[in-house]
C-alpha cells in the first residue's frame, strides 16, 4: 500500500494559476517582518511623494489664491501623517483561546467496600 501526501497545489483555487507551480498560502500566519517593513516603506514614499507636486501646484495656481492655498495646507501635514503610518503597525488579531470544557459527573451515591491494610 502506497502513500501520497505532502505534495504541493499546482493550480490556485481561484483560477489563477495558469497551469504553473503557484505556492498556496494556507495559514494565517502573519506576514513576515520584512514583508511588513517593506509595505511601510512603501506608503511612506508615496505620501512623501505627493508633498512635492502639492507644492508645485501651489505655484502654479497662485493666481487663484484659494486653490493654491489648499494645496499649501494639503502639503503640511503630509511628512507628520507619513511617519505616523510608517511607524504603525497591524493590529493584533484578538484570537479566542481554546479551552478544554469537561462535562460536570455526578459522584456515585452507592456503598463502596473500604479496605484496612
Amino acid at each position: 500500500m502506497e502513500v501520497s501526501g505532502g505534495g504541493r497545489v499546482n493550480r490556485s483555487p481561484r483560477g489563477t494559476g495558469g497551469g504553473e507551480d503557484a505556492p498556496v498560502l494556507i495559514t494565517e500566519a502573519a506576514p513576515s517582518y520584512d514583508d511588513e517593513h517593506a509595505a511601510r516603506k512603501r506608503k511612506y514614499m508615496i505620501m512623501m511623494g505627493m508633498r512635492f507636486p502639492c507644492l508645485v501646484l501651489a505655484g502654479i495656481f497662485y493666481h487663484t489664491w484659494w486653490l493654491a492655498l489648499l494645496f499649501i495646507v494639503i502639503s503640511i501635514p503630509l511628512p507628520w501623517v507619513a511617519v505616523l503610518i510608517a511607524n504603525d503597525r497591524p493590529p493584533r488579531k484578538s484570537e479566542k483561546v481554546s479551552r478544554f470544557h469537561r462535562t460536570a459527573k455526578a459522584i456515585e451515591n452507592r456503598e463502596h467496600r473500604i479496605i484496612d491494610g
